[in-house]
């Protein structure tokens, strides 16, 4: 058996359920498991003011540093730990500190634009992609962003028209043929028991 780990990348537009999909699998497996998020592979914008920062466009791939997550992953699929990078929505910006994320034999991927670069795709073993109906995905952001991310309603509403929606038809939908796997939401039940039967026979390996 091959001891580099088996990577799944798990796409889908803001709010279609790709983060709760990766995070029930995460309950389910534990520390077994390593998830790295593309969103903190956004660029560090420090030389820049925040009203400006507030206007850049978070959903193209030009927006996320995506030749430091190849490095990262690369170490970690030769076994070494990796000092990640924290993102910090409200300011729209890298926070300057680092989580230490350790290897393991299970790495989930997440993220908007993940099955976007060709060499990030080459290195996963399986692909999927969630998606949901647009209206359920924007109303999902808005209570996000409000909750979770201190954004106030008319900022939202201006990064999704303005950014979002446009990118989201540009750029992710059309990663969704990539997919080795398309599921209709992150509690899709009969997607979770296919990755968690899948997982668990590659952990057994060891």
């Amino acid at each position: 058996m091959s001891s580099q780990p088996f990577i799944i990348g798990i796409a889908g537009g803001t709010g279609s359920g790709k983060s709760t999909f990766t995070n029930r699998l995460k309950s389910i497996f534990g520390d077994q498991v390593t998830v790295l998020y593309y969103d903190n592979y956004y660029k560090a914008h420090d030389d820049m003011p925040f009203e400006q920062r507030k206007k850049i466009n978070y959903d193209h791939p030009d927006a996320f540093e995506t030749d430091l997550l190849l490095e990262h992953l690369k170490k970690l699929r030769n076994g070494e730990e990796i000092e990640c990078p924290v993102y910090d929505y409200a300011n729209h910006n890298r926070s300057g500190e680092v989580t230490v994320v350790k290897p393991s034999r299970i790495i989930l991927l997440e993220g908007i634009l993940v099955l976007a670069d060709k060499r990030l795709r080459d290195m996963m073993d399986v692909k999927i992609y969630v998606e949901a109906d647009a209206d359920e995905r924007i109303l999902r952001r808005v209570m996000r962003d409000v909750k979770e991310r201190g954004r106030d309603i008319e900022n939202i509403a201006d990064q999704y028209l303005t950014t979002v929606k446009p990118m989201h038809y540009l750029y992710v939908e059309p990663t969704r043929t990539y997919a080795d796997l398309v599921i209709n939401s992150g509690m899709n039940n009969v997607a979770l028991d296919v990755m968690r039967t899948k997982i668990s026979s590659l952990l057994e390996e060891k």
